[in-house]
This record gives structure tokens, sequence and C-alpha cells, in this order.
């Protein structure tokens, strides 16, 4: 499945989509943010975090990497998870290349079945990244490289760890090698082709979902309301709500006298802060919009 190029198409500049494909958790926004040196997609230990496709350009020498990271894959009938799954197995259309992640440390067989099943259907090429192989034995992930090698024609299988940053230069050869020569797609100073107003948004949302512990399920959406940049871009003024299904939940978000809503929000403006370079002032609202998650009409509304 590897494409062969003579060492003079080496030296030039090569161009591509590359959509990162794997379960929930198996570390694709860490993958994404660890090549970029830059928090564009945002992360927990929850699964589902991520929920849209982001994109994330990675600028190199000879090369302009474009990657889409996508939702984690898994299997459920509920509305919000049926979008999300799709939203991520449609970026397989849209790539050049497809990272296949895999956590070592505890894979998920299901997932990997779905991810699998679409892969057999396209012929781009597909490399199988082993993640968080810092958390695995040798021989386990020997075993698990036959064993992956048997189930599908993979271009190439790279152990890495996101997290510790091993083996990602090797990572990132390999999928330079397999881009076609081409010009770039976007200017050289952009990182992403996402708004601040919604990343501003995402880091609300995965704020909430890191303080809250496992009281929030993940019926948890953030609409920007307002997002006004002044004195040229020095300062930007954000009013968000946080969206919940039940005044429980409702509840748990503001925490008793408003401590927990305070302590999402503090830690929303640093991160947007540390985003934007710009003295942020931030205030948040919650608000109870019942069943969300299972409504088309309010899915629509929150961009799902």
């Amino acid at each position: 499945m590897s494409r062969d190029f003579t060492h003079n198409h080496l030296t030039e500049f090569r161009s591509g989509f590359v959509a990162i494909l794997g379960a929930p958790n198996a570390g694709k926004s860490t993958l994404l943010n660890r090549f970029l040196g830059e928090k564009i997609s945002i992360t927990s230990k929850k699964p589902q975090t991520t929920r849209n496709r982001i994109l994330g350009i990675l600028h190199r020498d000879n090369a302009q990497i474009v990657f889409l990271d996508t939702p984690g894959v898994h299997h459920s009938k509920k509305p919000l998870n049926v979008r999300i799954v799709d939203v991520a197995l449609s970026a397989i259309a849209d790539a050049d290349l497809i990272l296949f992640l895999v956590d070592a440390s505890r894979p998920d067989p299901k997932a990997e079945a779905i991810i699998l099943k679409r892969l057999q259907d396209q012929a781009k090429p597909v490399l199988l990244i082993l993640n968080k192989i810092d958390l695995v034995k040798k021989s386990i992930l020997l075993k698990q490289i036959e064993s992956w090698s048997e189930a599908y024609p993979f271009a190439a299988i790279v152990p890495v760890s996101a997290a510790k940053g091993t083996m990602l230069t090797a990572l990132l050869s390999e999928m330079e090698s397999r881009l076609m020569p081409g010009p770039p797609f976007f200017p050289k100073d952009s990182i992403t082709d996402v708004s601040l107003r919604f990343l501003s948004g995402e880091i609300i949302r995965e704020k909430t979902f890191r303080l809250t512990g496992q009281e929030i399920p993940y019926s948890v959406a953030v609409t920007v309301d307002q997002f006004l940049e002044k004195k040229g871009g020095k300062r930007i003024s954000i009013t968000a709500t946080i969206h919940v299904e039940r005044d429980s939940q409702k509840g748990i978000v503001i925490g008793r006298s408003g401590s927990k809503l305070k302590q999402i929000g503090e830690a929303a403006r640093k991160s947007i802060e540390r985003l934007t370079a710009a003295r942020v002032y931030l205030k948040l609202f919650v608000r109870v919009q019942k069943n969300w998650s299972s409504d088309t009409k309010a899915l629509r509304k929150f961009g799902y």
C-alpha cells in the first residue's frame, strides 16, 4: 500500500490531509497537540471529549501535514453519539493518509472492529499507531504488532507514546514519505482552521469535564454567546453558557455558593489567555436544556 518515490522526489515539498481515527481515549487529541506544540484539541480522561472534527496544521521544512482529529469511534444508538461517530468515519473520505490509533495498554476491540470494517472499503494508505507503549510490556507489544499485521495490510505499524513524545519523529517521517508532492494548503502562520471563538467554547467544555469529576456525564454543551476583541486583540471579552440536561447537573456545575463555576471559569480563562496571548474577561452562565443530547433540533443548535 505504500507508495514508492525516487530519492529526487523526497526533496520535493509534500502536502496532504491526514485523518486520525481511533476509539475513545486512544490519545488522538494528545497526539495532535504534541505534533503542533499548541493545544487546539481538548483532552480529558473521559471518553467522547472531542465531538467535532478539529483541523490542525503542521508546518515542516519539506511538508505541510493537515491533520483531521476526529471524535472517538464507538458503538452507540444515542442520537448524539451516532452523529459523533459519523463525523469521525467521514474523515476517511477527506484524507490522503489515515492514522489508525490504538491504545496498546487498553485495547477496545468493539470500536477497533468498527474502524477496521470501514477501512476495508478504501484503498488509501493506513498507518497503525500503537499508542501508550510506555504502559505496556515489550512482549505484549510484539504480540499486538503480530496480530495487527495479520488483521489488515497496514502501510506501516509504528509504536509510540504521544504523552511522552516517544517515536514521534519516526512517525512523522513515515507520514511525510507517503504524502504526494504538492504545494501547501494553508499559510505558514496558521495552525488550525477553527476560530478562537470555537476554541474558547471547547476549552470551557474541557474544564467543565475535568473539574466536575464523574457526576457530570456527557450532557454538557457550551455556546459562546459573545466574543469581543478589544484594543487590537489585546483584550477579549467572552460570555458563554454551559448547557446541561437536568437541574441536578446544574447544581453540580455551579457548586456551593458558585464555587465550582468560579473554578471552571478561572481555569478556562487562563487557558484561553495562553492560547490568545490576550487579557481575557470571561462570564459563564449555566442553563438546563432538558434531554438536549436526544433532541435533533438542540443537536443542530449546538453544532452536532
